[in-house]
């Protein structure tokens, strides 16, 4: 069994020390083949916050690491860096590729920068990013667990989120499930659930699922969610007829000092038969 380890909005500025420690401490024992850092990684785009969080991610070990801004990754008050070199001090920390790919024998994760300077919190995805994603995806062996990356959701399971919702999600959504994405994994809104974008949009034609993380350490808790983390594992079974994997939710346990796992989802992807390959 092989697992995706996926961090959101830790909010480095605002970070729980003690959370973080047992963060890097789940890492190590669960050794997860790759790293998702999905977006809002600093509080407000300072250099020291951005040194903070690359100190943290260099502590994960030597795991593959794909990393993308969030809104709050750009700077705010500083308006003529914002609009002029907005990913300046992201791409010190992190390196000039703001939409990274991880592709091995079991994994197609395709992240894709949704943030935009001229936007104060809302992301928003191109026609160009969506295609860039799909073709991926349509390439992917049926062994590859297929998953795009954004920020901001492309679903949401309350109606005061939906102002959160990605733009242009619904047509993304539609093309990435044609193309054979089976998961698409977010953050942005610090609530982590799971749900079956397959059950709500029935034209789809296969599963596809959002994954929704929560914040993995700042102190920036909402709806009653505290800081917590996902471990996506890719299941394998001799004959099996559908691909399947599960998602595991991991919060931090104030009294143990340690994340824990909370809730499991097992999800039924789509079938060798209807994914497409290279």
């Amino acid at each position: 069994m092989t697992a995706l380890l996926q961090i959101s909005d830790p909010h480095f500025g605002t970070e729980r020390p003690a959370v973080a420690a047992a963060l890097l401490r789940l890492a190590r024992e669960q050794s997860p083949a790759v790293v998702v850092l999905s977006g809002d990684i600093t509080q407000r785009a300072t250099h020291a916050q951005f040194d903070a969080a690359r100190r943290f991610v260099d502590g994960l070990g030597p795991v593959p690491l794909l990393a993308i801004p969030g809104n709050h990754d750009i700077p705010l008050f500083d308006l003529a860096t914002r609009m002029m070199r907005p990913y300046a001090r992201y791409r010190r920390a992190f390196g000039d590729v703001l939409e990274p790919v991880h592709e091995s024998e079991h994994w197609m994760v395709v992240a894709l920068n949704t943030t935009r300077p001229w936007r104060h919190k809302d992301g928003e995805v191109s026609k160009e990013q969506v295609e860039r994603a799909a073709s991926r995806f349509a390439r992917a062996t049926p062994a590859q667990l297929r998953i795009a990356v954004t920020h901001q959701p492309v679903g949401v399971t309350r109606p005061e989120d939906e102002a959160n919702l990605l733009h242009g999600h619904a047509a993304a959504v539609r093309r990435w499930a044609q193309a054979g994405a089976d998961l698409v994994l977010g953050g942005h809104i610090h609530l982590p659930f799971v749900v079956p974008m397959h059950e709500r949009c029935r034209d789809l034609g296969r599963p596809l699922w959002v994954v929704q993380a929560g914040t993995a350490m700042s102190t920036r808790l909402r709806h009653e969610a505290g800081n917590s983390v996902n471990i996506v594992r890719r299941m394998h079974a001799a004959g099996e007829t559908h691909r399947r994997c599960v998602v595991e939710r991991w919060d931090y346990a104030e009294a143990k000092g340690e994340f824990e796992p909370v809730q499991i989802h097992k999800l039924v992807l789509g079938s060798h038969a209807d994914a497409p390959g290279p």
